[in-house]
């Protein structure tokens, strides 16, 4: 349940916030609070990454536009079968 602007203010009163930081600080430091962010990269990406090509040469490669490519990597069209097929080529002999 949502508390009340009146029972927040109450909370953040007893709240020392400097102490609060510097023990952010300190965990930081001794790598206790370490977060680790890992991005999900679409297949095509990652042909492309290893084949080690621009965005433009691996469009001209597979013979399709480079807003066709981007497109593709981001997820909002999917490839051909016949394009799909050229890039498990290039992931796995870049």
């Amino acid at each position: 349940m949502a508390k009340s602007e009146r029972e927040l203010r109450a909370r953040d009163a007893k709240r020392d916030l400097g102490k609060e930081l510097l023990q952010s600080v300190r965990e930081m430091k001794t790598g206790r609070r370490r977060r680790s962010h890992k991005v999900k990269v679409s297949p095509i990406v990652a042909a492309r990454l290893k084949s080690e090509l621009s965005q433009a040469q691996f469009a001209r490669l597979l013979g399709v536009s480079v807003r066709t490519l981007q497109d593709w990597e981001q997820g909002r069209r999917e490839p051909s079968g016949a394009a799909k097929t050229l890039i498990l080529i290039a992931a796995h002999r870049p």
